[in-house]
This record gives C-alpha cells, structure tokens and sequence, in this order.
C-alpha cells in the first residue's frame, strides 16, 4: 500500500547516497588503512580480511548509486539499512568485548574516532532513513517545489549529519583540552 509522499522517500534516498558515497570514497582513498581498521575489529579470518577491505567500498558505492535510480530504491534502501546494522553490531561487539580504543573506521583517512555508544545510535538512525528510502512512495508526479524541497531537506539533513560527526569525532580532543 503506498501511504508515503515521494517527497521524504527521495530526500532519504539522496541524503543516504551522499553518506554512502563519502563512505565509500574515503574507503578508497586509503585502502591499507581501511583494512588495518577492519582487522582491528578481529570479526573476520585474516585471509578474509583483505578481500573484505576492498568490497566493501564498491558496495557502498554500488548501493549509493542505486539509491539514485527509481528501479533499485527500494532493494538498495533496504541493503543500506542492513549494512549499515551490520557496521553497528560490529560496534556493539566490540564494545561489548571493551574495546572502545580501537578506530571505527568511520571518519575517513587521517582522523580516527574510537569506539562508542553514540555510533550504535548514528548507524541505527542511518539505517532508519535507509528504510525509508526503501519505502513505496504515493503515485504522484513531483513538481519544480517538491525537487527544491528534496534537495533543502537532504541538504539540512547532510549538514547536520556531519555537525554531529565533527562534534563525536573532536570529543575526545575536547576531554584531553578540559582535563578529563
């Protein structure tokens, strides 16, 4: 049954594309160090360690992209949301096992960002917009507002996406600076 307005459908979709896309890039920017974040997991065999470094990026850019075309939306919003639950119990293992210390592998090249509760809470709600994403729109022709709207929303979404991650990521310097 379609009970959703096209409008929060697409703006999920382009938004989750833009994180999945940037995900994907600083995957392949730095390829070793991608793959010594992901060992340090320890989640997979070290024989698998190496091949898995160098899908993953291609997937995230793969379900990026097919998040843009109408006729895999929905396949690809629902990939995403389970990728992205994957990352997040790969997480929550190693918080469960007490290993905050290591980096999550979420910041790209150059920045590293240990493990924490907050990142459960990101890749939860990342995966929630990649359900939505996956949801059957209303059947009705968008027009020239409803493009603006797609594009503001995904926008404003996007920024306050990486305002929240630049806030996580620089919490631990902010500690160290205030003494605690």
């Amino acid at each position: 049954m379609n009970l959703l307005d096209p409008v929060p459908v697409h703006a999920a979709a382009l938004s989750l594309t833009v994180v999945l896309a940037m995900a994907a890039a600083h995957k392949f920017a730095a390829p070793a160090r991608f793959a010594e974040q992901l060992a340090a997991y320890a989640l997979l065999p070290p024989a698998l360690v190496a091949p898995a470094a160098r899908a993953l990026p291609f997937l995230e850019a793969l379900l990026a992209l097919a998040l843009l075309l109408p006729a895999t939306r929905a396949a690809a919003g629902i990939g995403a949301a389970v990728l992205l639950a994957g990352y997040g119990g790969a997480i929550a293992l190693n918080l469960l096992r007490g290993r905050r210390d290591i980096d999550c592998g979420c910041s790209g090249p150059g920045l590293e960002r240990p493990l924490s509760p907050a990142l459960l809470g990101r890749n939860a709600l990342l995966a929630g917009i990649g359900l939505l994403a996956a949801a059957e729109p209303l059947a009705r022709p968008l027009a020239w507002f409803d493009l603006f709207v797609i594009v503001a929303a995904s926008a404003t979404l996007l920024l306050l996406y990486a305002a929240v991650e630049g806030l996580q990521a620089n919490a631990p310097r902010l500690a160290r600076l205030i003494g605690r």
